[in-house]
């Protein structure tokens, strides 16, 4: 498997490629910004992307969507209770001094325990809520990986004092989603470092009971 994870756009929100060196498919997970070099290393490995998932409706995360959509023809999967978020686009754009995105059309709704086959490569999908009313975390189980959107970061929790943020939620669907995983999977949150399950269960303040 081809992974890569790198920090794109002003919030430095990580863009995930995921490819299956077999058949040369391959999966982006929230290409926030920076399209023009996302779909540079896409081609430099030698991929076509197969689909565009979106962990939740955050400018950071998915205000690149389309671009990429554009050049790939991949299309977007988004978890439709979102929808709000998506349609706030301007109103996130103008809270950071940014541009507005075009808008976002959802091509496929990421629905809890969905399956998601691109080539060799399955993703389960975790429905979260919590720091927003439509997140989603993606679980590569073959390759012990979960790609956590801003559901959980390495020593602390996705903020909830936005629109569609809940404290409760997000503890519910951390202790009953992210921590029924073993310990040994290797979590790659929406921003900042890598980290792992088994980590967060024993240091993060948040999730100890």
């Amino acid at each position: 498997m081809i992974l890569e994870t790198f920090p794109v756009g002003p919030l430095q929100c990580n863009c995930t490629i995921l490819g299956d060196e077999q058949t040369g498919e391959a999966i982006v997970v929230d290409p926030g910004d920076e399209i023009g070099r996302i779909h540079r290393r896409i081609s430099s490995l030698g991929l076509t992307l197969r689909q565009i998932l979106i962990t939740h409706a955050h400018i950071d995360h998915v205000g690149g969507a389309m671009r990429l959509k554009r050049l790939t023809g991949a299309p977007v999967l988004l978890n439709q209770n979102d929808s709000a978020l998506l349609a706030m686009l301007p109103t996130q754009a103008s809270w950071l001094g940014m541009r507005a995105p075009e808008a976002v059309t959802i091509d496929q709704e990421l629905k809890d325990g969905d399956k998601l086959q691109t080539g060799g490569l399955t993703a389960t999908v975790l429905y979260t809520p919590g720091h927003t009313e439509g997140s989603v975390c993606l679980y590569f189980e073959a390759q012990e990986k979960l790609i956590a959107g801003d559901t959980l970061f390495a020593g602390s929790i996705g903020r909830t004092d936005l629109p569609g943020g809940s404290y409760d939620k997000i503890i519910d669907s951390l202790h009953t989603q992210v921590l029924a995983l073993p310990d040994s999977v290797e979590v790659t949150p929406g921003h900042g470092p890598l980290t792992y399950i088994g980590v967060e269960r024993e240091s993060n303040p948040f999730l100890q009971k």
